[in-house]
C-alpha cells in the first residue's frame, strides 16, 4: 500500500468523524454529560451543537419517551445524524440553525445540553442567553468544554507539532478546542447569562486509539486540522505527516503500551438552572 493510501481514509469529514473519532472519544464524553444531566421520561431535551448526534441519542436511550431535538450548523454533520439507525427511545428532531439565534420560542425546553462546542461559538455569551431563553423556569442547563491543552497530552503534542512542520500557527484550529479552558472564565460566561446554581465539575477521560500514528491520521482526515493538508502534492503532503506521526509517536511514547496509544482528556462539565 503506498504511503499515501495509508493515510487517506474513504468517505466524507463528517462520515470519519463519526466512524472513528465519536466512538474512541466523544462517546466516552457524552455518556458523562448525560448521566450527569440526568434526562427524565417525557421531558424536552435540546442537544445544541449536536454534530452527528451522539448526545442527542445517548440521551433519547435514556428517556424512553419525551421530545430530542438536535441543533447544528453543519449540514454535513446532520446529514450523517439523520443518516443512522434510529436507537431506543424518541424519534429525534434534527434542526439546522445556529446557536446564536436559535429557531425555537422562549421557554421550549426542559433540559439543554452542549458538549464540547461553547467554545467554538463566535459569541459564546449570545449563545448560552440563547440556551438560557429556550429554558423553561428551573430548566437545566448541561455542558462540557475541554480543559487546558496540557491536561490532554495528544492534542499539546499534536498541535505542537503542526506548528513545527507547517509554520507557527498552524495549530490555531486545534489549540481553540482548548480555548475556553479557565473554570473561572466559564462561570461568569454562564451565570452572567442569567443562570444559578452553576457548578463546575473537572474530570478526565481515557481516550484509546490504536497507535499514536492512527491518532494523528484521524486528525488530519477527519477533523478542520485535515485541510492543513489536503491542498499539498502528494509528495510533499506525504512526508509531512510522517515528520508529524512520527513527532507525536515520540512525545506520545509515555502513553503506548504495545503500541496501543491511551492518553488522559480533562473537561469541564458545567450543570447549572434558570
Amino acid at each position: 500500500m503506498a504511503q499515501q493510501e495509508q493515510w487517506q481514509l474513504e468517505g466524507s469529514a463528517a462520515e470519519l468523524y463519526e466512524r472513528y473519532l465519536v466512538p474512541a472519544i466523544t462517546t466516552l464524553w457524552a455518556a458523562d454529560l448525560v448521566d450527569r444531566a440526568a434526562p427524565l421520561s417525557d421531558e424536552r431535551v435540546l442537544d445544541v451543537a449536536c454534530g452527528t448526534g451522539v448526545v442527542a441519542r445517548s440521551a433519547a436511550e435514556r428517556m424512553g419517551s419525551g421530545q430530542v431535538v438536535g441543533l447544528d450548523i453543519n449540514t454535513g454533520m446532520l446529514a450523517v445524524a439523520r443518516s443512522l439507525p434510529r436507537g431506543a427511545g424518541p424519534l429525534i428532531d434534527w434542526h439546522e440553525g445556529s446557536a446564536l439565534e436559535m429557531p425555537f420560542p422562549d421557554a421550549t425546553f426542559d433540559l439543554v445540553l452542549c458538549q464540547l462546542g461553547l467554545q467554538f461559538f463566535p459569541d459564546r455569551s449570545s449563545a448560552l442567553r440563547e440556551m438560557f431563553r429556550v429554558l423553561v423556569p428551573n430548566g437545566r442547563l448541561a455542558l462540557s468544554v475541554f480543559s487546558a491543552i496540557e491536561h490532554t497530552p495528544a492534542a499539546k503534542a499534536l498541535a505542537d507539532a503542526l506548528d513545527r512542520h507547517l509554520g507557527p500557527g498552524a495549530s490555531a484550529t486545534k489549540r481553540s478546542e482548548h480555548s475556553l479552558a479557565d473554570a473561572d472564565e466559564l462561570y461568569r460566561l454562564v451565570a452572567g447569562a442569567g443562570f444559578r446554581q452553576v457548578t463546575i465539575h473537572t474530570t478526565t477521560q481515557n481516550i484509546r486509539f490504536p497507535s499514536s500514528k492512527e491518532y494523528v491520521r484521524l486528525q488530519l482526515a477527519a477533523t478542520p486540522q485535515a485541510g492543513l493538508v489536503s491542498g499539498m502534492d502528494a509528495g510533499h503532503r506525504d512526508a509531512v505527516i510522517a515528520a508529524i506521526m512520527g513527532d507525536v509517536s515520540s512525545s506520545l511514547a509515555i502513553y503506548s503500551t504495545g503500541g496501543e496509544l491511551m492518553f488522559p482528556q480533562e473537561a469541564h462539565v458545567v450543570l447549572a438552572r434558570k
